[in-house]
């Protein structure tokens, strides 16, 4: 895997836990994330006059995608309802690089090397292998939940990697799918919350737009590396955020730390390296 996709990857896997992060500690979740979607939104449309329009191939990947990316926000909202960052996350982010990698290699027929594929194999295994299913949090909802998040991640991640490859250029699909997918979760949440929206709005703005701008960013990131690698790789290396989320939720939210999660975090990021060494 080129260094300088690789880079920006572990880039965007750091902008990744950082919303996340924001979500989880806010109060009303369903209120950040439709404040996130919106400010993404809203920034996506100032840069629409500098950037071609989407070719008529990609618009049903676009279509596609901002679907199951809200039925991703509302996984997700979920899944932090009943589980702890450094549970769900893991989880979600483990299973997702498997998915990806099944669909990519079995069914469009993604060519990767078998130590591209076993440096993926080892991502995933260290990022599930921080969940803690002794953990007194530990709840079964949040379980599903994750889980069903991590394939909506993997089934946009396949369509996003689809997508942005017919489209004119990585900016042009980018900014046209966060456009239109920053309006469905808005829409719902000032219908059914407008009042609690206002209040939320009031005193968490600040957080929600720097989380929507982080957000943009690194979807940006993950656009341009999956219209240059494979996304089996972008997808494995990409879920590294875990390791961020893990730190985040240690040193900020006083979640546990041991050392089969330390082990966990080495073997994830071992992964990562031997992308970069043999994952051509």
């Amino acid at each position: 895997m080129d260094i300088t996709v690789f880079l920006m990857v572990l880039g965007a896997a750091l902008l990744h836990a950082v919303w996340n992060a924001i979500v989880k500690i806010q109060g009303d979740r369903l209120v950040i994330m439709a404040i996130i979607s919106g400010s993404g939104g809203l920034l996506s449309l100032f840069a629409l006059p500098f950037v071609a329009f989407p070719t008529i191939e990609s618009w049903p990947y676009i279509g596609v995608s901002i679907v199951l990316h809200n039925a991703y926000y509302l996984a997700l909202i979920v899944s932090y309802r009943f589980g702890d960052l450094s549970l769900v996350y893991p989880i979600a982010r483990g299973i997702s690089p498997l998915v990806v990698t099944l669909i990519a290699v079995l069914l469009l027929g993604e060519q990767i090397t078998s130590g591209g594929l076993f440096a993926v194999a080892l991502i995933s295994i260290g990022l599930i292998a921080l969940v803690d299913a002794r953990a007194q949090s530990f709840d079964w909802r949040a379980v599903v939940a994750a889980v069903a998040t991590g394939l909506l991640i993997a089934f946009y991640t396949v369509t996003d990697a689809l997508g942005v490859r017919v489209a004119a250029d990585p900016n042009s699909y980018t900014f046209w799918l966060f456009f239109l997918d920053g309006f469905p979760l808005v829409l719902v949440v000032a219908f059914y919350k407008r009042k609690e929206t206002l209040r939320i709005m009031r005193t968490n703005w600040v957080p929600g737009i720097l989380a929507g701008v982080v957000s943009l960013f690194a979807i940006w990131i993950i656009m341009w590396a999956l219209s240059l690698a494979p996304m089996t790789y972008v997808s494995a290396l990409r879920e590294t955020s875990t390791v961020f989320a893990i730190a985040i939720g240690v040193m900020f939210l006083k979640e546990p730390l041991n050392l089969r999660r330390v082990v966990a975090v080495a073997c994830a990021m071992a992964g990562s390296v031997l992308l970069v060494l043999v994952g051509k």
